[in-house]
């Protein structure tokens, strides 16, 4: 009897530390990001974004491999959640406001953000400012919550920023003004390139807007 008594209870326990294991995965943005940073092997790349990747890329003739990298060090495979960085990057591929609409567009400051009553998925008010926001699918506006804008607009600013000719460390360097950030990218790149492994996101509901 007293073994099945602490049988029952240890059952308790781990039925309530899984509960609370999930509950704390659901609720808190860092541990689930830790979570996602652990299961994902270096290698590794969610199944269900490769047709977006080479599709985006095919279009602006840069390798699919690197805005798979970006991708992944951007949002960890937009597992981030929210899709919005504290200084006020947005979407899958974490655009600034500004970027996305067009620099010419008046910003709230020098980062990029613009005043947030702005629809900055407005594809007139994006072409009149010059800005990477990209209707990819002929859906009427140029949303960087939509995958397949996020990612073509990724895309054609690495393009147009020396990807296209081969300088990948230009262009990233342009996308995101860091040394470190580059080597993370171009890490990934690298391992891309030599061998990548396709795999389902546990726990995580892919963007498929």
């Amino acid at each position: 009897m007293k073994m099945r008594k602490w049988l029952s209870i240890l059952i308790i326990l781990i039925v309530i530390g899984a509960i609370g294991l999930i509950l704390l995965f659901e609720q808190n943005d860092r541990f689930r990001q830790t979570v996602y940073r652990t299961i994902i092997s270096e290698n590794q790349i969610p199944e269900a974004y490769l047709p977006v990747y080479k599709e985006a890329s095919e279009e602006y003739d840069i390798p699919w491999e690197l805005l798979a990298s970006v991708h992944r060090v951007e949002t960890i495979f937009s597992t981030m959640d929210p899709l919005i960085s504290p200084v006020g990057a947005l979407g899958h591929f974490q655009f600034m406001p500004r970027t996305w609409v067009g620099w010419t567009y008046p910003g709230t400051d020098e980062i990029g953000n613009i005043d947030e009553s702005i629809d900055i998925t407005d594809i007139d008010l994006i072409e009149e400012h010059q800005g990477y926001g990209t209707d990819a699918r002929d859906t009427g506006d140029a949303d960087p919550f939509d995958i397949y804008d996020s990612a073509y607009s990724a895309a054609r600013y690495l393009s147009d920023h020396g990807a296209r000719e081969g300088d990948y460390e230009a262009a990233l360097f342009s996308y995101n003004k860091s040394n470190d950030y580059v080597e993370e990218v171009m890490k990934y790149y690298n391992i891309y390139i030599e061998e990548f492994e396709l795999i389902d996101l546990p726990f995580h509901e892919q963007a498929s807007k």
